[in-house]
Formats: structure tokens, sequence, C-alpha cells
């Protein structure tokens, strides 16, 4: 039954021309509908340069003592809009801007006031006043327009505001960048240089005080006793005068016996290094004889070697002996008082003279060696045997060269000092003598001079006490400020060497300072007036405002194809086209009870048969649209669609879905099902969230979103262009789908009971004559 009602409604559809260009127009009309829209708004946030926008400077700038550049915020402004494309700015003056908002020349008008820029350095006073520019704006020319140029007023402002932030940091920058550069001229470290020298000489100068005061006031509190022994002093110096005395002429004794001594050393010195030197002149002419014996009879050789070497091994005692020899004299030498002169220079020598000797040691232990090692090597290897030879020879030369050298240092150092030491003794104990002298002719004058000497001394020791305490605070706070600017010089030249935290620390801000000084200031002005950049990363991108709008379109689009296949094909099947289907002829028997859907159901064509009959090519016009219109959409449009497939099956599913739910509805409630249909339209453009977010919209139309299949239908188209995360796609297709149950449930189950009144009220209409 459902398949012979079909293929008569197609019959009836292609019997003639105009049948079939009407059907065509079905097809058609909603596809053109979605793509017109679509091409309309395909871009229309790029188009915005077209927009004019007028902009007026009247700002004079600004410049102070605080901010030495000429600041005019106003001609930045205007230079970065020239290269500002967003939209198509004007350049005029006040009047005309404002004249041309109110003719609709101008969409909008900024002006920039006179004082602008002094306005916006009010920040550096106490009076702080808010920079203000005069935004006008024809709201009646267009709804979206003003919200097109509040964002041209907007990127207006942003541009004051980085401006004015790079503006101020820049001068800052040159500011610090200035100072820095001056602190590390030449002037300012020659300066910091005899600053530091001026400190250093005071606080020397006070510690110097202090030490001075303190010992005054101690030499003070010794007084008493001083006074009270000095008598008792100069009552032994004639005593211990002559003493010293007697030990002057034993210390010339000793002096002369010490001159003495120093020619005995030289001479056994002199005997003992050419000793050294001749038995070195023996073992060079040994070694030649014993390597020339090397070929004739190399173990004889080897046992002339070994021998030669533990010689020379013996000869290491002489040198201990004489450097202990030398170590005695030293020890000598130090007990001379610290004052004279040429002690210093005869330790000196002495010291090089055992350095010598040690030199002299080393090489005769590296021959005995070298010997040793040679006695070994002749009986294997007569190559090695030659080079050992002349090795053996060098090492001699060099012991030889080590001797003489000790012989001249000690001729040309040592010993002239010992003589001039001993000189230098006897000069002094002659100078004591007569000064002894002197000091006992002297102790018998010096008796009445221990008077009373000690009245005040308690009260002048406390007031220098306190003097003193004074002088080292002054020479601590001295240093403490001499160690600061040090620490900040230091820092200023990069030269910290690992010391304090504190130093540390002043090195890296100087080295940051010195980086924002040899940075360029422009770009670090334009980062600190915009310090943070947006990245932006596209989530599933669209790649147009088109494609983004297309679900909305598409779907509308084919709702309205729906309504329109309802205004134009007949929804109920007439009695004739029954008894067709039936086979009964032209017309229907005639039966008790009104004519109408369901009459027919005794002859078997029941009220489902009727309804999926009809249904049939609303249906197959339906997946028409569907499919014109999405294809339209990817292939003539251009709109992304990364998955093609499902776009369609989306176009498909919602053809389906939406011409069954306006057929149930006309076909169950007549002219007032296709109100019906057009209310749930106007519903769903609304409350869809095609165009706006749903959480943007009234709070009625949040709660109606779940129950209206376009949310549904445009989420799966949004999937299938751009991607699905997890079963979004599959989720929003059975959403979808499941508004078929209430729309089958009506049209075969409850559309029963209000057949009756459905009839009556069109019988009612009709009657009207007008509708």
């Amino acid at each position: 039954m459902i398949w012979g009602i079909f293929k008569r409604d197609m019959c009836h559809a292609t019997r003639n021309v105009i049948a079939v260009i009407v059907s065509m127009g079905l097809v058609v009309v909603p596809a053109l509908y979605a793509w017109f829209n679509i091409a309309a708004s395909w871009d229309p946030y790029g188009n915005t340069k077209a927009l004019k926008v007028a902009v007026a400077n009247n700002d004079k700038g600004y410049k102070s003592d605080l901010i030495p550049v000429r600041v005019n915020v106003g001609e930045t402004i205007i230079s970065t809009l020239h290269a500002n494309d967003q939209l198509d700015w004007q350049f005029v003056k006040s009047d005309k801007a404002i004249d041309g908002v109110k003719s609709g020349e101008y969409y909008a008008a900024i002006v920039i006031p006179k004082g602008f820029s002094a306005d916006m350095m009010t920040l550096f006073s106490p009076d702080i006043k808010h920079a203000q520019l005069k935004y006008y704006l024809n709201e009646k020319i267009n709804p979206i327009a003003p919200h097109i140029t509040d964002q041209g007023a907007t990127t207006v402002v942003n541009t004051i505001d980085k401006t004015f932030a790079k503006t101020i940091a820049q001068v800052g920058l040159d500011l610090a960048s200035s100072i820095l550069h001056y602190s590390q001229s030449p002037q300012m470290a020659e300066y910091m240089r005899n600053l530091n020298g001026n400190l250093t000489a005071m606080a020397d100068t006070l510690s110097g005080a202090s030490q001075q005061v303190t010992s005054y006031s101690q030499l003070l509190g010794s007084a008493n006793d001083i006074v009270d022994s000095t008598g008792k002093l100069l009552a032994s110096a004639t005593k211990a005068g002559k003493q010293a005395q007697n030990a002057l002429k034993q210390g010339k004794s000793g002096a002369t016996s010490f001159t003495s001594a120093g020619a005995n050393v030289t001479s056994s010195v002199n005997t003992a290094l050419d000793q050294v030197s001749g038995a070195f002149d023996q073992v060079a002419a040994k070694v030649n004889k014993a390597f020339d014996a090397i070929g004739k009879d190399s173990d004889t050789a080897a046992s002339q070697l070994t021998t030669l070497s533990e010689q020379v091994s013996s000869s290491e005692s002489l040198y201990d002996t004489y450097i202990t020899s030398l170590n005695h004299m030293q020890e000598s030498v130090e007990q001379l008082p610290d004052s004279d002169s040429a002690k210093q220079a005869l330790l000196e020598a002495i010291d090089r003279e055992i350095t010598l000797l040690e030199a002299a040691k080393g090489d005769s232990q590296k021959l005995a060696q070298q010997l040793k090692d040679a006695s070994t090597q002749v009986t294997q290897d007569t190559a090695a045997a030659e080079r050992s030879r002349k090795e053996i020879l060098n090492r001699i030369t060099s012991a030889k060269q080590s001797i003489s050298n000790v012989r001249d240092d000690y001729a040309t150092n040592v010993k002239p000092k010992i003589d001039a030491l001993a000189s230098t003794v006897s000069t002094l104990i002659s100078q004591t003598d007569s000064m002894i002298t002197q000091l006992s002719g002297t102790a018998d004058d010096l008796d009445d001079v221990t008077g009373d000497v000690g009245t005040n001394v308690t009260s002048i020791r406390s007031a220098l006490g306190a003097i003193a305490k004074k002088l080292d605070s002054s020479a601590a706070t001295v240093k403490e400020l001499i160690t600061k600017l040090e620490t900040g010089g230091n820092a200023g030249d990069g030269n910290s060497d690992g010391g304090n935290d504190a130093s540390s620390s002043d090195s890296g801000e100087s080295d940051e300072l010195r980086a924002l000084a040899t940075a360029n200031a422009s770009t670090l002005s334009t980062l600190i007036s915009a310090p943070v950049a947006l990245h932006r990363v596209s989530v599933y991108p669209i790649a147009n405002y088109g494609s983004a709008m297309a679900p909305f379109y598409t779907i509308l689009s084919i709702w309205v194809g729906a309504i329109i296949l309802c205004a134009m094909l007949k929804v109920t099947i007439s009695d004739r086209e029954k008894a067709h289907v039936l086979g009964l002829g032209d017309t229907l028997p005639r039966v008790p009870g009104p004519s109408g859907p369901g009459n027919a159901s005794r002859w078997g064509l029941r009220l489902d048969h009727e309804y999926f009959g009809r249904y049939a090519i609303f249906a197959l016009l339906a997946l028409l649209q569907g499919t014109l219109v999405c294809l339209g959409d990817m292939y003539f449009l251009g709109v992304q669609a990364n998955h093609a497939l499902q776009f369609l099956a989306v176009g498909w599913l919602a053809a389906l879905v939406f011409s069954n739910i306006v057929y149930t509805l006309t076909v169950s409630f007549g002219d007032i099902g296709k109100a019906v249909a057009v209310v749930l339209l106007v519903m769903q453009v609304a409350g869809s969230g095609g165009t706006f977010p749903i959480e943007t919209l009234p709070k009625f139309f949040q709660m109606l979103y779940p129950f209206l299949p376009f949310p549904h239908a445009i989420d799966a188209m949004h999937a299938a262009m751009a991607g699905s995360y997890g079963n979004e796609y599959l989720l929003d297709m059975v959403y979808l789908a499941l508004f078929l149950i209430p729309s089958l449930l009506l049209g075969l189950v409850l559309r029963k009971p209000v057949i009756r009144l459905n009839n009556w009220v069109s019988r009612n209409l009709e009657s009207t004559k007008v509708m």
C-alpha cells in the first residue's frame, strides 16, 4: 500500500513540465536560502576597512624639566593609525569629524583634545587628571557598525596606553643609562679613587691617633711605678754600665774570632769544592775508559760503572756536611739584632748558597743513578749504552758547573757579607762602649728628676680613655664607608671574585643595570609598555566566518525546505487516489461515516499506510534538498568540511527529521500545524546557539536548548567540519534522531483522536471564505 501511494505520487509529480519545474524549485529554493546567507556573511569582520571613522588631533603636546623630551601622544596615535587598516580612518579637522558623524558620512569620530598629552603627564604631579578622548558614534545607521567601530576605538585607547608607557619607560631608561655611563667615565673613576684614598688616610689617622692616646694613657698609668723605680734604676745604671763594658770587650774578641772563623770556612769550602770538581774529572775519565771497554769486556765495563756510581753516591755526604755548616752559620746570623743592615743580606746569601748546594747534590744523585742504569745496559744494548755514555758525560759537566756556581756564589756573595758583618759588629761594640760611658756619667744628673710627677695622673687617664673610644668609633665608621664604596666599585667593574653574598648581589644588580644601559632603550620600552604577547592557539580551527556560520544557515534552510514542501504538497490522500491504490476504480464505495484519513481501512488501506505512503515523496524531496545544500556548501562556496561524508550525513538526517516533524504537524493539525512549524522555526533561530553562545541567551532559552533539534544538528555539523571530541558527533546524531520518536508517536497514535476535531476546524475555516 505504501509503495503504491508513493508510485502514484511520483507519477503525478512528473506528469508535466510545470510539475517537474515546481519539484526542482522545491529542492533548489532552500539551498539558495542557505547559500545567499553564507556567502553574505563569509568574512564581514575582514571587510571593516570600508567603514569610515574620522580622527581629529588637537593635541598640543607636552614638555617639562622632568620629561626633557617633547611628548605628543596625539601625533603618535595619528602615525600609528596611518599604518592601521582595521577601519577606513579619515584624518580631518574636529568640526568636520563631528558634522560627518551627524550626517552619516562617518560611522564614528574620535577627537583628541588639546591638553591630552599634558593630562597624561599629570601622573607625575599631585593633581592627577584622566586624559579623555571624545568619541562620537552614529548608532542609527547600522546595528552592528557601532560594535565594530567600538573595537576601533578600543584599538586607539590601547595604542595610547602603550605609547604612554613606552614614552615614560624610554625616558627612564635613557636617564638610567646616562647616569650609569657617567659613573663608568674616567672622571668618576678618578673621583672615586681620590675619595677612597682620602678616606683611607683619614681612617688610618684616626686609628693611629686612638692608638697613641691609648698608649699615652697606659704610659701615664705606669708613671707612678716608673717614678718609684727610677731611683733604683739610676742607682744601678752605673753598675750595669760597668758590666756592659766587660761584655763589650768580650764582644770585640768574639767579633775577631767570627772574622777568622769566616776565613777558615771560606778556605775549607774552596778546598772541598775543588776536591769534588777534581773528583768529577776523574769520574769522567773512568767513564770513558769503562765505555771504551764495552765491546771488549762488557762485564768489566759494567763493574767499573757500578763502582763509579757508588763513589759518586758516597760524595753526597760532603754536600750534607757543607749544608750543615751553612745552617749553623745561618742560626748564628739570626741571633744578630734586626737593625743590622747586613743581617738580612747575609741570610739571603746563605739561603741561595744552600739552594745551589742542593742543586749540585741533585746532579750528583742523578749522575749516580745514570751510572747505575748504564752498568745494566752495557751488557744488553750497545746503542743504548752509547747514548747513556753521552748523557753521563753531559751530567758530569752539569755537576761540575753546579760546583763552580756554588764556589763562585760563595766567593761573590757570602764571604764579602761575612766580612762586612764582622766589621759592623766591631763598630757597633765600639759605639756601645762609648754610649755606656756617657750613660754612667749622665746617671747622676737624672737622680733629681723623679719629683712629684704623678699628682693628676688618674684624671688625665680617664679623659684620654674617652677620647680613644670616640676615635675608634670614627675610624670604624670611615672604614665601613670605604668598604661600601669599594664594593660598589668592584660590582661596577664586574670583578667580583667570590666575595660575600652582599657584594655578589651588588655585582648582579650592577650587571643588570649595565645590561639595561647597553640594550636598545626603544626595544626595552616597547617591552615594558606591552609585556604580554597573546599567542593564539586554535583548537578545532574554522577557516573563516562563513564556514563558522554555515551549520546554522544550512540547518535553518533544511527546516525552511520542510515547511515549503508542506505548503506546496498535499499531506492528505483523496478518496479517488485511495480507490486507485486499492484497485477499486476511480471512487471508493459509499460507506457510512465521513470521508478523510482512515476511511479506507476496511479495504486494507490503514491510517499508517496513508501516513508513510504520502510521507515517502516528502522524504525523497527533503533528502534531495539536504544533499544539494550540503554539496553546494562544500564544493560551491568552499565551506570547510574535514569529514565530507559526515557533513552530508548530518544534512540527510536533519532533512528526514525536520520533514517528518513538519509533515506530522501538518497532517495532524492542518494549517494550524504549519503555523506551529513556523513558530518552532522562530524559537530555534533564537535559542539554538547557532549565532551567539547559548550561555549568553536569557534563562528561558538556556532551559529550552536541549529540547530543540537545531542545537544538536548544528553541533553535529560543527564536529563534521572541524573534528569531533570523543563520541561528540555520534551522540549529537543520536539526539537528533530521537526527535523522530515523538513525531511518529503523534502521526501514528495520537493523531486518531484529533482527526474529527481537525476536520471540524477545517470546515469552519473554509466557511469564512477567507481562510
